[in-house]
């Protein structure tokens, strides 16, 4: 049979909870903090790659015998990416003109979104979370892009 020593109490324990907590608390934060500011950049990626998507689907609708076509394709992109991120708040600072491409060479259209960090850091901080580091990580561009090549 096994003894408790007689130095044992449970009075002598009522500063554990309180350093077990401090402890398991930096983990739970940079948990949950990484949930909520991750799911900004996500959101944007998946409406960027939507966006990309269906500035393509619009360009190919335009009549290849019309006579500005070369220029109408990317005129009609660019309008199609303004409208599909028109959701976004003006605090993000998209714009289409700076942030966006749309090339077109007769056969290939490509459309690209590359969104700089820099403008995403200005709404949405990064905070920097001992032996963790940066939360969120992101890379320098959220890039998206979708390209059709058009039959001859």
């Amino acid at each position: 049979m096994r003894r408790i020593p007689h130095n044992f109490s449970p009075s002598r324990q009522t500063g554990a909870a309180a350093i077990e907590f401090a402890l398991v608390f930096v983990i739970f934060f940079a948990v949950f903090y990484a949930l909520v500011t991750y799911s900004l950049p996500l959101l944007l990626m998946q409406s960027f790659n939507n966006a990309t998507a269906e500035a393509v689907r619009q360009s190919v609708a335009i009549s290849p015998s019309a006579n500005d076509y070369l220029t109408r394709v990317p005129a009609q992109a660019k309008a199609a990416l303004t409208s599909q991120l028109s959701w976004m708040p003006t605090s993000l600072a998209f714009n289409v003109a700076s942030d966006a491409t749309v090339s077109f060479d007769g056969k290939l259209i490509k459309v690209r979104i590359d969104y700089p960090k820099s403008k995403l850091t200005q709404v949405l901080p990064v905070l920097t979370l001992p032996v963790i580091g940066d939360v969120p990580n992101l890379p320098t561009y959220l890039t998206a892009e979708a390209s059709l090549q058009l039959a001859p």
